[in-house]
């Protein structure tokens, strides 16, 4: 098969110095979505696991766009009526340009016997370290010569405004979302596009990162069903008795009580699924985060915790969030923290949710990195934690057109915490706290977040810092805008 010789260069001799990667053939075979074979593929790879740094490549990394300026986007999108259009780039790799001298051994069957020559590549290939560097390079220099900004807060979100029309493009590797209220200056950027790469207009936005989207008058509904059923398909869960919710009430794992497991590969496997579900699923986090601390040796009640998530999975696999249509866009969080929730390191878990008008665009559950000595200064952690997403979404938004004129307002439910915050006073219970868990007290005066308190049942970042009953677990999941669209399979 030949190979374009704008990729490959012509051969030469071996130069001292630099070692050659070798390379293969994947062959895969692309099926329709009738089931009938569309083509059959063959790509030449090159093998970069022999590549030494400093010699034939320098720097590997390149930015991905954040799943929670996805969210921002969609929310808006459906918000201001914006059209949506996703494109797919064919080949991307190939279109980057290779800074270094990299050389490689010829394709199999293209080789003579006896032959001791190698060929120089000018344009990059799968499988090098910095084939995603280069093409994410190339692109950026594309899209900015067609009058696009990059993005500050989130270097893979390129936007144009002019006058009242406005383009956004979001990029993951060679996944491209482009979303605005000018069709004329979206179809200028295709045409654009399509005369330097191999691109595929795929349409109005459907299927993006194993993500389903689905639009209607009520707004913009995003769900991972396909994955969902997936997962419990190779768990062999599919016929299994659903679940009311993830996990039991108040439960705590610990790295030492139970058997280990025979094979850990299974858990390993399942829980990295798990995260992934979690990009939709805010109402799996705390469950899924819990069960992340153990992957380097789990245990038979980790597994057990694990295919309880997947039988309450099994009940709601069409589960995910709704933008609605109508919506203010101004940003609103809830912080709240679990004192002392992890029984083995004594630990505080901070949880947050933040939404964008209705819309829910960004959550977190994660254990604290330091002791908290009261529940006061634990609080005070999350809304420190929270406080950061919340002045980088701002940054997200600006590029968005969507300013944040007013405060943002932080709901917290412990009103030492909140004393904290807004008095300068330091004694006994304020004096260890680290200096930067004070980002607070800045952005409270610098006009950036209003707080206020919230009773603890209505604090929805409850859900992401304990396992909660049914009834609580279920209100809670209500309130953050979570729809179960499909029934059970």
């Amino acid at each position: 098969m030949p190979l374009p010789s704008t990729i490959l260069g012509p051969l030469c001799l071996f130069l001292s110095g630099y070692k050659p990667i070798g390379c293969k053939w994947v062959y895969r075979i692309k099926y329709n979505s009738d089931g009938t074979i569309e083509r059959y593929k063959a790509r030449l790879v090159a093998k970069g696991y022999t590549q030494v740094e400093g010699v034939d490549y320098l720097e590997t990394f390149s930015p991905t766009a954040k799943l929670t300026t996805l969210r921002c986007l969609l929310a808006i999108a459906a918000s201001r009526n914006w059209f949506l259009h996703q494109l797919d780039v064919q080949n991307a790799f190939l279109h980057g340009d290779l800074d270094e001298e990299v050389y490689m051994v010829p394709p199999p069957g293209l080789r003579r016997q006896g032959e001791n020559l190698v060929c120089r590549l000018n344009k990059s290939l799968y499988g090098l370290k910095q084939a995603s560097r280069n093409w994410f390079s190339k692109f950026s220099t594309a899209i900015q010569n067609a009058g696009f900004r990059q993005s500050k807060a989130d270097y893979s979100l390129f936007t144009k405004v002019k006058g009242t029309s406005f383009v956004g493009v979001l990029i993951y590797v060679d996944d491209i979302l482009v979303t605005g209220n000018d069709a004329q200056e979206i179809q200028l950027l295709k045409d654009s596009l399509l005369r330097q790469f191999r691109i595929k207009d795929l349409g109005n936005l459907k299927y993006f990162l194993g993500i389903e989207v689905s639009r209607s008058r009520k707004g913009i509904f995003m769900s991972q069903r396909k994955y969902a059923l997936d997962i419990l398909q190779d768990a062999g869960l599919l016929g299994a008795r659903p679940e009311t919710f993830p996990m039991e009430q108040n439960l705590k794992l610990s790295p030492t009580e139970g058997d280990l497991l025979n094979d850990p590969t299974r858990y390993r496997r399942l829980v990295g699924k798990l995260i992934y579900l979690t990009v939709t699923r805010p109402d799996l986090v705390y469950s899924v985060q819990t069960l992340s601390q153990f992957m380097h040796q789990p245990r038979k009640p980790h597994l057990d915790a694990a295919l309880r998530i997947l039988r309450f999975v099994k009940g709601t696999p069409g589960q995910g969030l709704l933008f609605p249509s109508s919506s203010n866009l101004k940003l609103k969080a809830f912080c709240d923290s679990d004192w002392a929730g992890c029984p083995t390191t004594r630990r505080s878990v901070t949880g947050y949710c933040i939404f964008l008008g209705d819309s829910l665009v960004s959550w977190k559950s994660k254990k604290q990195t330091n002791v908290s000595r009261s529940s006061a200064e634990a609080e005070y952690r999350a809304m420190a934690t929270t406080c950061l997403e919340l002045t980088w979404l701002r940054y997200i938004l600006q590029d968005l057109q969507v300013p944040q004129d007013e405060p943002a307002t932080l709901h917290c439910d412990n009103q030492a915490a909140l004393y904290i915050a807004a008095n300068p006073v330091f004694h006994e219970r304020t004096k260890h706290i680290e200096i930067d868990c004070h980002i607070v007290r800045e952005k409270l005066l610098a006009g950036i977040i209003s707080t206020s308190h919230v009773p603890s049942r209505a604090q929805l970042a409850d859900i992401f810092t304990k396992a909660l009953g049914r009834n609580n677990f279920q209100l809670m999941s209500s309130k953050l805008g979570l729809h179960n669209i499909h029934s059970p399979t």
